[in-house]
């Protein structure tokens, strides 16, 4: 197991790399000088413009540039922003647990949802509930986030009243970050259940924006892996044992019809933090895609360059956890995977 997990590790060395060059280029390829923006519109001298634009090393070619934020990646270092001046991974670290627990729950809801609704319509198949459910998949499938979220926010917003428009917690309660994660933080900082409640109020409609798409991707896949495992030999035996139709899926049939689901649940992860960009955007959650938006109006280089290749770094990580978990769970694999 260790074997197949370093030679993962040695694989995604690679992706890192073209990660890094598509990056560094794409950003250079938008128009607008960061100087320029800094200086406002009125800007300043040449004098001034070209001081500045040497102290950001902006005056340097472009292989050179490259090779300096290459080296200082490989070592942790990923520079300092533009704007605020902060080191890149300490920005990032301060908003990461914001977009981690937006799509720990997001993920929640994708799976709880995703999991049983697959389950029904692989049980009912060929029924109208079968192909309702699967319908209702390939369209919150399809839907795009930033249309799907401002909808919802007109609905339970606007109309109804039920959920906040923005942020994470109300302004009436002042948390003192402990951990990053609010729902966390209120209990530590002494807000209690008050407190709890409210921010939990400010996550649901934003995690469920965010889940739509993974939940119909997890039920499209949960209905296709059982109806495989149901035609197997020994469900059909223990389906002639007499035993109950629950039983023959949730004792025989489910353990085995997970395995894939949980590559796809690996998957999502990705698409939840890409995904999390237009979220955090729509809903002014301060979270990495907001900060990387933010970055790109700016022009702010290292914060995008640095941005991106820590968020590519994460999706890595949880894909090889990923592979690692799809291996224990099914050994017959592990001749071929290193």
């Amino acid at each position: 197991m260790i074997k197949v997990f370093l030679a993962r590790v040695w694989r995604s060395v690679p992706t890192l790399f073209v990660v890094s060059l598509v990056a560094f280029s794409m950003i250079r390829l938008l128009p607008g000088d960061p100087v320029l923006l800094m200086l406002g519109e009125r800007g300043g001298s040449p004098e001034l413009v070209d001081e500045l634009r040497s102290k950001l090393g902006l005056d340097q070619s472009l292989p050179v540039q490259y090779l300096k934020f290459l080296k200082g990646a490989v070592q942790g270092q990923f520079g300092q922003s533009i704007v605020s001046n902060r080191a890149v991974t300490e920005e990032f670290f301060d908003r990461f647990p914001a977009t981690m627990e937006l799509g720990f729950f997001a993920l929640i809801f994708a799976i709880g949802i995703g999991i049983p609704l697959g389950i029904l319509s692989a049980v009912r198949r060929g029924t109208l509930i079968d192909r309702g459910l699967m319908g209702l998949s390939l369209l919150g499938y399809s839907m795009p986030i930033f249309w799907w979220g401002l909808l919802l926010i007109l609905l339970f917003s606007v109309q109804l009243g039920w959920t906040p428009v923005s942020g994470r917690i109300s302004a009436l309660f002042d948390v003192e970050p402990w951990s990053g994660f609010l729902l966390i933080d209120v209990w530590v900082r002494g807000l209690g259940f008050e407190g709890f409640l409210n921010a939990l109020k400010y996550l649901i409609l934003p995690s469920f924006v965010l889940g739509t798409v993974p939940m119909a991707a997890i039920a499209r896949m949960t209905r296709s892996s059982l109806l495989e495992v149901l035609r197997e030999d020994y469900v059909r035996t223990a389906k002639a044992k007499g035993l109950t139709p629950l039983r023959v899926v949730a004792h025989h049939a489910l353990k085995n019809a997970l395995i894939p689901i949980v590559t796809v649940v690996g998957l999502m992860f990705g698409t939840i933090l890409t995904g999390a960009v237009l979220t955090e955007t729509i809903f002014s959650w301060p979270g990495i895609g907001k900060w990387l938006v933010g970055s790109v109006i700016a022009r702010d280089y290292p914060v995008i360059q640095g941005g991106v290749l820590l968020i590519s770094f994460f999706v890595i990580s949880v894909n090889i956890l990923v592979d690692v978990t799809y291996i224990y769970l099914n050994p017959k694999l592990k001749e071929g995977a290193s």
